[in-house]
């Protein structure tokens, strides 16, 4: 006979972690036209999520999670409480490098390719070219889409998009992920991939908030659970102290017969115990799901979808990622500017004039293409093109200048 527990990692004191997230009594209360309130969406909210956790927070649609999320990524100010990320504000232009978000819906430009997308996004955080490359490279076969990278998105199936959004939210290798609705749109197998994904970064010491309503990817992930309802937390801890059953107990054995079963329940009987059920166990519509898939790929079956996931990428590691040669005090400061903006849009606008952008490393500029061109082109047309890139870049420096001295 077979006493069936469930395997658990060694204990862990969350109180010796660094705490990446804290939050002490937020309120969030939407006002009127006339400033009257109107709906209270977070009420005296205390969440305290450790460094390398994986925490789920749950709770029906209208129970203030997003909210909750919005105050954390400082898209929203808290009508009342404090919020710490990594030990600053949320506000913080240090913080917001140090944090991927992967939002319920996956926002992407239709007419980008899914590398086109992860270098636009690389770009956005100043990461040079080189290693802006490499990291699309090792995110793209991490998650599956390496046979379809140049195809745009547009074309994509939802989950495959999630799939963007997930490499999206972890291209400047984010000590903090905030993945809200994570496998929605996805098969159980590329359900089943990120969730291994997501494991294997907790174990990299990565923080990770989970927001679904899948709750068996609960189960499977999360190390803390808090559920919400009416924009206040009603129960949080670990999924064996939420979840364990203390008045029931499971034994597990090889398979009886209808006599031996007989003389348990009448050993019980005389303990004054019930037996209250007797049955066989059942597999996992997941395992059975994941087998045949498994199964036809090792056949060599054609598909045109997303792959099997390769391994975790290697430059996400533990800890806060380290400066890079091209974080110019002007990028920071611009940086600086862009989120001290009240008005955030849905997605960031595509850039209309991409020959004034700053060349990275190793990139082509706008004089080697004109000196590229047939030998009709004159050295007057030549002389021209290069005056109008050099204009180009000095509107840019002003827009910097700029956008540095009106938020300085």
């Amino acid at each position: 006979m077979i006493l069936q527990t469930k395997a658990t990692a060694p204990a862990v004191d969350r109180h010796e972690q660094p705490v990446d997230i804290k939050c002490v009594a937020v309120t969030k209360t939407f006002r009127d036209f006339w400033l009257r309130p109107r709906v209270r969406a977070v009420d005296g909210v205390d969440l305290e999520v450790s460094r390398g956790q994986v925490y789920g927070l749950l709770g029906p649609n209208g129970s203030g999670k997003s909210t909750t999320i919005k105050m954390m990524l400082g898209l929203l100010t808290p009508t009342a409480g404090r919020i710490a990320i990594l030990g600053k504000r949320p506000r913080h232009i240090e913080t917001k490098k140090q944090i991927g978000y992967l939002p319920e819906e996956s926002y992407l430009y239709r007419f980008l390719s899914a590398r086109e997308t992860l270098d636009y996004y690389g770009r956005l955080f100043r990461i040079p070219a080189q290693i802006r490359r490499e990291r699309v490279d090792h995110l793209l076969e991490m998650v599956g889409l390496e046979a379809v990278e140049h195809r745009p998105v547009g074309e994509f199936s939802k989950g495959m998009q999630r799939r963007v959004g997930l490499a999206q939210s972890l291209i400047n290798d984010p000590q903090l992920l905030i993945l809200d609705e994570p496998t929605s749109g996805m098969d159980p197998v590329g359900a089943r991939q990120i969730k291994d994904v997501i494991a294997k970064l907790a174990e990299r010491g990565k923080t990770i908030l989970l927001c679904t309503h899948l709750l068996s990817d609960v189960e499977d992930l999360c190390d803390r659970v808090a559920i919400m309802f009416g924009g206040k937390v009603h129960s949080e801890g670990t999924c064996d102290e939420l979840l364990e059953q203390q008045e029931l107990t499971n034994l597990q054995t090889d398979r009886l017969p209808e006599d031996v079963v007989e003389e348990i329940r009448l050993i019980l009987d005389r303990r004054g115990l019930d037996l209250r059920k007797v049955d066989q166990p059942r597999r996992r519509l997941e395992s059975l799901f994941l087998e045949i898939v498994d199964e036809a790929r090792r056949d060599g079956t054609h598909t045109s979808g997303a792959r099997s996931g390769g391994k975790i990428a290697d430059f996400l590691q533990a800890g806060p990622a380290p400066e890079t040669a091209l974080e110019t005090d002007e990028g920071d400061a611009l940086l600086a500017a862009l989120a001290a903006k009240q008005d955030v849009a849905d997605q960031p606008a595509v850039p209309d004039q991409p020959a004034a952008s700053v060349p990275d490393e190793g990139e082509t500029t706008l004089a080697e293409l004109v000196q590229q061109q047939p030998t009709t082109a004159t050295a007057d047309v030549a002389n021209q093109a290069v005056e109008i890139a050099a204009e180009a870049e000095e509107v840019e420096e002003d827009l910097l200048a700029s956008l540095t001295k009106k938020h300085s």
